[in-house]
């Protein structure tokens, strides 16, 4: 007998797991490394799944796998199965003392004074059976937020402002202020603060839209009837440093982050509110597992001592 539970008629836990796995990558390959079982199995897997359901759940044709009608049909109700499933061996992983499974969390480049790296470290003493799986996302915070609502992802880092999204619950843990950065030669070099009128006619090196820090900016200056110029778009703080550095434009950076550059100018800007905030959310809609509702609490507990 099968040590795999069955869902419906022939179909048991592990198929599903694989389907959501290629489903979410868009790739065997990539799906077949996530759940840590070589490509042939899980392909074969899959194909046994399309039998016993009657229908193909991917268009295999083009050179990136897609999802047909029927994948995109059966995608949230497996992943409400695996989820049910998991609460299952939570509830019995609690009552043994124990906690296990995976916790899929999105971060930024940078998470200001929130230590991401030492919670995760605390979190692996405490719960050394549980896997997290870090990642960032090219799309920034706001990938992160769809990737919550599609249960991707189950708490995520984000820099956005105080209003939260549709199906998004965000709890702050701290706030930064971001700093305007510029070479040497740069007119403002002899400053310590500039005005927006002084920088409505600037040139901005900037991360893509969907980055918090991008959007807390964009925000800020829309408010105050000012459309930047944005022809430098970069992905990290390096790569904007260096594009200032050559006298290509200014850009904002958390205060943390711009520390790092010591050869750059830094200035307030005394008439734009530039404040940054750290959030974790989470989905209200999706139940976390155990697990996750673990990670969630040391997060959030970093709330005051990153808001010293």
């Amino acid at each position: 007998m099968s040590s795999r539970p069955a869902i419906l008629p022939g179909v048991e836990l592990h198929q599903l797991a694989y389907f959501v796995a290629v489903a979410e990558e868009r790739s065997f390959t990539r799906g077949a490394a996530r759940v840590h079982v070589v490509q042939s199995a899980v392909s074969a897997s899959i194909r046994r799944l399309e039998r016993e359901l009657g229908g193909a759940l991917f268009d295999r044709a083009g050179r990136q796998i897609e999802l047909t009608d029927a994948g995109t049909a059966l995608l949230p109700a497996a992943r409400a199965t695996l989820a049910a499933a998991q609460e299952a061996r939570d509830a019995v992983d609690e009552v043994h003392g124990g906690l296990r499974g995976t916790v899929n969390v999105g971060t930024m480049l940078s998470t200001g004074p929130i230590d991401l790296s030492a919670v995760l470290g605390r979190f692996h003493e405490q719960h050394s059976d549980v896997l997290v799986r870090l990642r960032q996302a090219s799309g920034g915070s706001t990938d992160h937020m769809q990737a919550l609502r599609d249960g991707t992802l189950d708490l995520a880092l984000v820099g956005l402002s105080s209003r939260a999204p549709a199906g998004i619950h965000l709890t702050p843990l701290a706030t930064e202020k971001l700093r305007l950065i510029c070479n040497r030669d740069h007119a403002l070099a002899s400053r310590r603060t500039a005005t927006r009128a002084q920088l409505a006619d600037e040139t901005f090196v900037d991360f893509p839209v969907g980055f918090g820090v991008r959007g807390v900016v964009d925000d800020a200056f829309n408010a105050v009837g000012i459309q930047r110029a944005v022809p430098f778009e970069v992905a990290t703080y390096e790569a904007a440093a260096g594009l200032v550095r050559n006298g290509l434009g200014l850009a904002f950076l958390p205060a943390s982050a711009a520390r790092a550059f010591s050869d750059l100018h830094p200035l307030d800007v005394k008439d734009v509110a530039v404040t940054w905030t750290i959030s974790v959310a989470t989905a209200p809609g999706r139940r976390l597992s155990a697990a996750a509702r673990a990670l969630l609490e040391l997060v959030t507990r970093q709330r005051h001592r990153g808001s010293r």
